[in-house]
């Protein structure tokens, strides 16, 4: 097999750079504080490398054991990659999530805040979590309803779980940038200073609404062969 080089990616991996530094020119914010995770569910160690050659250090994946099966020996070859939980995470994973992952984006309910807490204290790692609100109130998606928010923070900073903000996915087919916008306000409502919100279809206007990670898949590495 040809062995990949960094040309394979520099074209969307620089497009979408530009993209976001644009954006973040409009909202007339600082660049620096706005990162990109790449999103690497089903793609292989061979997919992902060039892009970490190319300097992207911050991935994403949605299930605990596909990234158990080749993170470990990615993270080893490359020790300053960052590997972000942004999938739904049942509780009796947490312990396993805790060791791996550097962030978790999903968190959405009182189970899980407390098997993390948990988790957290025997590892003696306490990584940063996003609480996830299901912002557009749809009964299929996870995240913790608006009206339950206040709760959820408040049983994560009784179980030492540190908050780093909040993560969305706004309805599909729908203008996200009012369900951006709700996030941003709910966020600093609550003085958590980070927003996971924007994926490749619309993190441009995440980005002018206050976005700190945008989680950018499609865009970066095509789209998949076959349904998750």
């Amino acid at each position: 097999m040809q062995e990949a080089t960094p040309e394979t990616t520099a074209g969307p991996l620089a497009a979408i750079r530009e993209r976001m530094a644009a954006a973040a020119k409009m909202a007339r914010r600082a660049r620096e504080g706005i990162h990109l995770i790449a999103v690497s569910k089903t793609r292989s160690a061979e997919d992902i490398e060039p892009l970490i050659h190319e300097g992207q250090m911050l991935f994403g994946e949605n299930r605990v054991q596909e990234a158990a099966t080749k993170w470990p020996a990615l993270k080893q070859r490359h020790p300053g990659v960052q590997l972000h939980l942004i999938g739904q995470l049942q509780s009796n994973k947490a312990d396993e999530a805790v060791a791996l992952f550097d962030m978790i984006h999903s968190v959405d309910r009182l189970s899980l805040v407390t098997a993390l807490g948990k988790a957290m204290e025997k590892h003696a790692r306490y990584i940063p979590c996003f609480i996830q609100v299901n912002i557009g109130a749809e009964e299929q998606k996870g995240g913790c309803a608006v009206a339950e928010l206040p709760a959820l923070i408040a049983a994560a900073k009784d179980s030492g779980v540190p908050l780093a903000g909040l993560m969305c996915i706004p309805p599909a087919s729908i203008e996200a940038a009012p369900f951006f916008a709700l996030l941003a306000e709910l966020a600093a409502r609550h003085d958590l200073p980070q927003l996971s919100m924007g994926m490749s279809e619309d993190f441009d206007t995440a980005i002018m609404m206050g976005a700190t990670y945008v989680r950018v898949g499609t865009a970066l590495f095509g789209a998949r062969s076959s349904p998750v």
